[in-house]
């Protein structure tokens, strides 16, 4: 019950904030099955992009992380092609860095800056990362094709 309050309190938090980049919303009545939107940076490929993610929500929450994957396709090298996020911020300590004051907003919020910046050095897929480093501008043109193709 204190899950259902708390995650109950956290969506009213996103909904009524003035980010308009994020919304969140249960697929279920128990709330364990969440649904997220975020619409891409401005100024990186991902800009006019609407992506969205599924979001489980464990029976030990805020205590343990949420599983959060992309639905939509994503061109990253922190993100595979079955939605899986390479960040700390979603992981238990000692490898991750989750703490239960961070909750939904300050993960999604995160999620968002990962859109933004993505880290070539901590990859989930070596190749987009090393074209990342390599060569931006193909990485931001195929980043731009997946965001049309995928996310518009």
């Amino acid at each position: 019950m204190q899950r259902q309050t708390r995650l109950a309190r956290e969506l009213s938090k996103i909904g009524n904030s003035d980010m308009k980049t994020i919304c969140v919303f249960a697929k279920d009545e128990n709330m364990n099955v969440l649904e997220a939107q975020i619409i891409g940076p401005e100024n990186t490929p991902y800009e006019k992009g609407i992506f969205k993610l599924e979001i489980i929500i464990p029976e030990k929450y805020p205590f343990m992380p949420p599983s959060i994957r992309f639905i939509t396709k994503v061109y990253h090298p922190n993100i595979d092609e079955n939605g899986r996020i390479c960040m700390d911020l979603i992981k238990m300590p000692p490898k991750g860095s989750w703490k239960p004051t961070i909750g939904l907003e300050g993960v999604l919020i995160a999620i968002r800056m990962l859109l933004e910046t993505p880290n070539p050095d901590d990859p989930l897929i070596a190749d987009i990362a090393e074209q990342y480093k390599r060569s931006i501008e193909d990485f931001v043109k195929k980043a731009k094709e997946y965001t049309i193709q995928y996310a518009c």
